[in-house]
């Protein structure tokens, strides 16, 4: 919310002035102060926190488009004088409603205590003590501290700034970083053009800076165009499967249900009769509970993963984990240890040379904007009394100089010293010194130090150069002073492979899953890597050359190239892109600033607590630990995830669809409807009920060794297949029951409900793995409920509730051939899976 009223806007009012408007002070705001606003302007949000209170979760459940039309279907029932029906179809939504509401409860529970584990924070200085505190409880007012990384947490006024660019591309268009800096603009300066200004959402590429918040939430300019400027993340795989999936099953039940209605009507049956009985047709051939069954199986894969140190932000991702036939990775903390050895330091002719590594522990000692391991190594392994220096200035690191200066004075001379990639601090010097301290023009010893440092590359070595230029009595630097220093030498980092690291790729390749390694190192360190890690395709491709290819030729490369080297932060956004173009299902690791855009491009985007802002929020999944081998789990878990989601939509449409298209036969052949519409609805909702526990079904190991998609074509071969068998066996029983022992319409009825639904149980059981069934052993609580729904329909004919739905005990003749066809049914049922499997992969 905005606190601030005033004639002008907060860009044109100089900073005391506005600091004692906002009725705050540089030291921040009190505890008190920040909590009172809070109550005051409301939680810093952009959009009210999801409901997830019993009474809205509950009411929710009646929202489906199905169960809208069955309430149509129970008031017209109740219109024609039907209350019996009526009651029992109210009845029977109110079973699934209550059901889908105690699954649905317990998912969303589990799934926000897991994302409070996950939170983006800010720097925010309250009564002059600097602390981290969730973004949420910003308030305006509040003074907030910002370095390379962090996520502006609402509209805010720099008070001071150094070198501060920020990245407001999601604002303005605008492709590269805006530098901020303090001032006073005039009142019609444009959004583009306020400088002293900083905007919720963006993100802070390089530099330092402190500022006051002068608006939160929806009073926020990015608050104010939310909806315009909301851009939803690329459909995933899963997403994409979903709809696939859909539109073939709405054309198919819209087809089947016009159909039938009319062939009723044709025959003269009751309008009203076939309608409901149309009606119960199309709620028992749509897997109705395919919702409530992907939430249950997802929520309960957080819950797993979150065992395995893997937070779930984004449900869908975890069967896109499942899905994921490339991972993208950087090196660094993932493939190696992430903790940097100094191994040693060298001047340019590669003799050792103390004074490498002692003025690269001053740079990183007094540099602020941009935490990294070189910087931690250099300032822990690093033994140099630092008392006699002291910092006047700093030029933050940067993705396009690739290095970082620093000011420092001793006594009264001040010296700058300048570190970073080798090529480009060799790019500003025009001298050298060498281990004796001899100062010479750079001349040929610019290609003999290049030979050095690709030696070193060779043998997996990271090297950093370290320059110098004496600055007399200056106090400022800016990045026009990075010329004609005087190349001290390198300092050579070791970053070792992290122990069993080799193990965990090859059971990755084992699981169907390709690494790529995306790098800004060199290629002759990403290709020793490789090599060590045993990537026999050493083709390689470099940022360079990226540049130079369009997007047709760069989506054939990615397919042949497992390493890219020396990557700019916006090409690995491309390099995501064309994979996913080419056809792969996509996981991308990263935890920089410049990682965010390839992060939200994939189709899982990995991340780990540890990481930036801006990384944290744009993944879907975060590691508690930064090891490719805890992703190993993440992948088997997706695939136990979509392994059960898909064994509902195999059960559903291989017995419900043989069994109602049977039904529509049969309402045209019999002189009276097969089920009553009350018996179908009781029918779908018995048979449902084992369902809720697959997400707790066990897979089968070779249902996760392979990366699996959803696959139209396969799913409608399974129910063509399944749904034959079916029908065939449905028209036996007809002929069995009518033709042969010309049973009673309530005989007849009642025995098609009990086979329905016994059949179903038994398919579950069949078709809920590839493995003939009896060595697949189901999880504990689909047996237990399957038993307990064979038990309950067994006996509801002698219950008042099968009273009401007119159904009436078996004769002793009915159970025999009821049992009959059953036995001959799950034998064939098994020899039509392995017919089938044999002939269509999966």
């Amino acid at each position: 919310m905005n606190v601030l009223e005033t004639e002008h806007p907060q860009w044109s009012i100089p900073v005391d002035e506005l600091i004692e408007t906002l009725g705050t002070h540089r030291n921040g705001l009190t505890a008190q102060d920040a909590k009172g606003r809070i109550e005051t302007y409301g939680r810093n949000r952009l959009s009210p926190k999801k409901r997830t209170d019993s009474l809205t979760l509950f009411i929710s459940q009646f929202r489906s488009p199905i169960i809208m039309i069955l309430l149509f279907a129970a008031l017209l029932a109740f219109f024609t004088n039907d209350s019996i029906d009526g009651l029992i179809i109210i009845f029977i939504i109110l079973l699934s409603s209550i059901l889908g509401f105690i699954q649905e409860r317990s998912a969303s529970h589990a799934v926000e205590n897991l994302h409070s584990i996950v939170r983006v924070t800010s720097t925010v200085i309250r009564e002059g003590v600097a602390d981290e505190i969730s973004t949420e409880e910003i308030v305006p007012g509040d003074i907030i501290r910002l370095s390379a990384g962090d996520i502006i947490p609402g509209d805010c006024i720099i008070i001071e700034s150094k070198d501060l660019f920020v990245n407001e591309s999601a604002l303005t268009g605008e492709t590269y970083p805006s530098e901020k800096h303090v001032g006073v603009l005039p009142p019609q300066t444009v959004l583009s053009k306020r400088m002293n200004s900083l905007f919720m959402g963006t993100n802070v590429t390089t530099g330092i800076g402190i500022a006051v918040v002068v608006a939160t939430g929806l009073t926020t300019e990015f608050g104010k165009i939310s909806e315009r400027l909301r851009i939803r993340p690329p459909i995933t795989e899963f997403e994409q499967g979903i709809n696939r999936f859909g539109n073939m099953l709405g054309q198919l039940t819209l087809l089947f249900v016009l159909a039938i209605f009319a062939f009723n009507i044709a025959f003269n049956r009751s309008a009203i009769d076939s309608f409901l009985f149309t009606l119960s047709l199309a709620v028992g051939i749509t897997p109705s509970m395919l919702p409530v069954i992907i939430s249950i199986n997802l929520s309960h894969g957080a819950k797993r993963m979150a065992k395995a140190k893997v937070i779930v932000k984004q449900l869908t991702s975890i069967e896109n984990f499942g899905s994921m036939d490339v991972l993208c990775t950087d090196k660094t903390g993932t493939l190696t240890e992430g903790v940097i050895q100094i191994n040693s330091s060298l001047d340019g002719n590669g003799e050792p040379h103390s004074r490498v590594q002692n003025y690269a522990y001053l740079n990183a000692l007094f540099q602020t904007a941009y935490h990294n391991p070189v910087d931690a190594a250099l300032v822990s392994q690093t033994q140099f009394d630092a008392s006699e220096y002291s910092k006047l200035d700093e030029v933050p690191f940067d993705f396009v100089r690739k290095r970082l200066s620093i000011l420092t004075q001793k006594g009264s001379s001040s010296i700058m010293i300048t570190k970073g990639a080798v090529r480009n601090i060799l790019d500003i010097c025009t001298h050298t010194e060498d281990a004796s301290g001899r100062i010479i023009t750079i001349g040929d010893l610019k290609s003999h130090a290049l030979q050095t440092y690709q030696q070193l590359s060779n043998e997996g070595y990271r090297t950093i150069g370290v320059a110098y230029r004496e600055m007399g009595d200056q106090k400022i630097i800016t990045t026009f002073d990075e010329e004609k220093m005087t190349f001290l030498g390198f300092v050579v980092l070791h970053d070792p492979l992290k122990p069993g690291i080799e193990d965990v790729i090859h059971r990755m390749r084992e699981l169907g899953v390709t690494l790529k390694i995306i790098t800004g190192d060199n290629p002759l360190i990403a290709g020793h890597i490789a090599h060590q890690l045993e990537i026999k395709n050493d083709v390689i491709l470099t940022g360079s050359k990226i540049r130079t290819m369009s997007d047709e030729a760069l989506m054939a490369s990615v397919m042949v190239t497992d390493i890219f080297a020396e990557v700019e932060p916006n090409q690995k956004e491309r390099i995501i892109y064309a994979l996913r173009k080419a056809g792969s299902v996509v996981g991308y690791m990263g935890d920089g600033i410049n990682d965010a855009s390839a992060l939200h491009a994939a189709d899982v985007g990995i991340s780990v607590t540890e990481a930036v802002d801006v990384a944290k929020e744009a993944a879907q999944i975060v590691l508690l630990e930064k090891d490719l081998g805890v992703l190993i789990e993440g992948i088997e878990e997706g695939r136990q995830t979509f392994a059960n989601t898909m064994k509902y939509v195999f059960i559903t449409m291989s017995a419900n669809f043989g069994n109602m298209f049977s039904m529509a036969g049969f309402s045209l052949i019999l002189p009276y409807l097969p089920l009553l519409p009350t018996q179908i609805l009781a029918l779908n909702f018995l048979s449902d009920l084992p369902a809720t526990t697959i997400a707790a079904d066990n897979v089968d190991s070779e249902l996760i060794e392979t990366p699996k998609r959803w696959d139209i074509g396969f799913i409608n071969r399974f129910m063509v297949t399944f749904g034959i068998q079916s029908t065939i066996f449905d028209y036996l029983t007809l002929a069995l029951l009518v033709l042969v022992f010309q049973v009673s319409q309530a005989e007849f009825q009642s025995s098609w409900f009990t086979l329905s639904i016994l059949t179903e149980l038994f398919v579950m059981l069949i078709v809920r793995t590839k493995k003939p069934f009896i060595r697949s052993k189901p999880g504990k609580y689909l047996l237990v409920v399957s038993f307990i729904i064979l038990l309950v329909t067994l006996l509801l004919p002698y219950t008042p509730i099968g009273e009401l739905l007119q159904l009436i005990p078996l004769t002793g003749l009915s159970l025999v051939i009821i049992l009959g066809i059953l036995s001959v049914y799950v034998i064939t049922t098994e020899l039509t899976k392995r017919f089938f499997y044999k002939r269509v992969h999966y």
